[in-house]
């Protein structure tokens, strides 16, 4: 990428930097390697904009971090009055806030930034809140025509892009607001975090994704008590929420230190005995399911749901059927194999699975015509079907030898995808087929296999196996 004596400071044939060219090109694995190199981060552009800046507006927060870390002023002022900090904040991207507040480097953002500043990048944030993204762009730029929208990615969550009048804004400052909050030592009301979160109703919206996580990790009973009573509240976006909230605790927060784990399952076994919204009674199936220990119930609330007319609820019923430990009873068997017939896809993926899991493999050979694995490979093998990955990734690990498997797998290897194709190289690899050399190869026509994949490494025990080399 940066060949040996190169310099990373070189310029352009527009004598600009090149880190000023990669950044505008969003080329974010060139700008990383040049500032690996020693290249300048403070470079700026032909107007003397720090390319910091180039990288906020563009929502590049894997390059806003890495020049950050480089040495990039966040909190620099700039000719009119900003810091890459408040464009950041007015732009709506919390994971580019984020990636401006915090770094290696750099003292914590409640100690580096004076009252008079935090005050202003909240009154931003809570300016562009409660105004709205689009709102807010029509008012600073005078435009009256349609908005461009769209959803796009932010780090681990989703937010609506909108661009008007020649700017582009992210609507996450409810989560930016959030942050700047957290990180400042000023937390909102928890009944104020709910709100933000159910202002955009999408479990994976940054909005409700900062909320839940500052909740999660709020000390004291404040916090669950808020959330617990909204099981009562008539709106099922709040139930939604609250259901979220109760669900398992993620691996990097101490989970030791919250007491509560048991009375969480009591109450969403209990729950989930009388909710009537099929979104809501997702998410509580869900969140039992997803807990560390099983409730002594679960087994009998997915028995209960298991006709449920709406397929989000019954996608959740083979994952509360296989969880316990031992033989699934005659009940759950039958069960599950109804479900495995079910007209929804996600259901069929996840009934078969849970009777694979039990042992419950159905007739051996070519004779396994209705069971769980003719059902993986079916799916398998269906264009349309929404779980046709997973099923393939199922199928490729399983000790399925039969023909109909290997024709699946080799069907694979005709999609237009790579991560299929790759998925059935996989899958001969692990069956000795002889084909598959030639399978690798055809992985490679789209494209390179990224390392570390434990699936490009069965080539070479595929070699080792059949004598062969590379």
């Amino acid at each position: 990428m940066l060949g040996a004596g190169s310099d990373p400071d070189a310029v352009g044939e527009d004598g600009l930097p090149v880190l000023c060219a990669a950044v505008a090109a969003g080329e974010g694995e060139i700008a990383g390697a040049l500032l690996g190199a020693g290249a300048d981060p403070g470079a700026a552009d032909a107007d003397g904009v720090p390319i910091l800046c180039a990288a906020v507006a563009a929502f590049a927060y894997k390059t806003v971090a890495a020049l950050v870390e480089a040495g990039a002023d966040p909190d620099l002022g700039l000719p009119d009055g900003t810091t890459p900090l408040l464009r950041a904040v007015e732009g709506g991207s919390p994971a580019v806030v984020s990636a401006l507040l915090w770094s290696r480097d750099l003292r914590a953002p409640g100690a580096r930034l004076a009252p008079p500043v935090r005050e202003r990048l909240l009154a931003a944030a809570r300016d562009w809140y409660e105004t709205g993204a689009e709102a807010e762009l029509r008012r600073r730029t005078g435009a009256t025509g349609p908005a461009r929208t769209a959803t796009v990615d932010d780090e681990w969550c989703e937010v609506e892009q909108v661009t008007l009048g020649g700017r582009t804004v992210r609507a996450g400052h409810g989560a930016v607001l959030t942050t700047l909050e957290s990180a400042f030592g000023l937390p909102a009301p928890p009944a104020e975090l709910v709100a933000r979160a159910v202002r955009h109703p999408d479990s994976a919206h940054a909005d409700w994704a900062a909320s839940l996580f500052d909740l999660r990790n709020r000390p004291g009973e404040e916090a669950r008590d808020t959330v617990t009573a909204l099981r009562h509240h008539p709106s099922p976006h709040h139930r939604r929420f609250a259901a979220d909230w109760l669900g398992p605790r993620p691996s990097f927060t101490d989970t030791d230190a919250y007491p509560h784990h048991e009375d969480d399952r009591d109450l969403l076994a209990a729950w989930a005995e009388t909710e009537t919204d099929a979104v809501v009674l997702a998410q509580l199936l869900w969140a039992l399911t997803e807990h560390a220990e099983e409730h002594p119930r679960l087994e009998a609330v997915g028995l209960r749901y298991a006709d449920h007319p709406d397929p989000r609820v019954r996608r959740k019923v083979p994952d509360c059927l296989g969880r316990h430990d031992g033989p699934l009873t005659a009940r759950v068997a039958g069960v599950l194999g109804v479900l495995t017939r079910d007209p929804d896809d996600e259901v069929r993926f996840g009934a078969a699975c849970a009777l694979l899991a039990a042992g419950r493999e159905g007739r051996e050979g070519d004779e396994d015509r209705d069971g769980p694995r003719a059902v993986v490979r079916r799916l398998a093998r269906d264009p349309h079907s929404p779980v046709r990955g997973g099923a393939a990734e199922v199928l490729a690990e399983s000790g399925d030898r039969t023909a109909d498997a290997t024709e699946v797998l080799l069907a694979l290897l005709d999609t237009g995808d790579r991560i299929l194709r790759l998925i059935g190289a996989y899958g001969l690899a692990r069956r000795d087929h002889p084909y598959t050399p030639q399978a690798y190869a055809r992985v490679e026509e789209l494209g390179p296999i990224h390392q570390p994949d434990h699936r490009s490494f069965a080539l070479d025990d595929w070699h080792r196996r059949n004598g062969g080399k590379r």
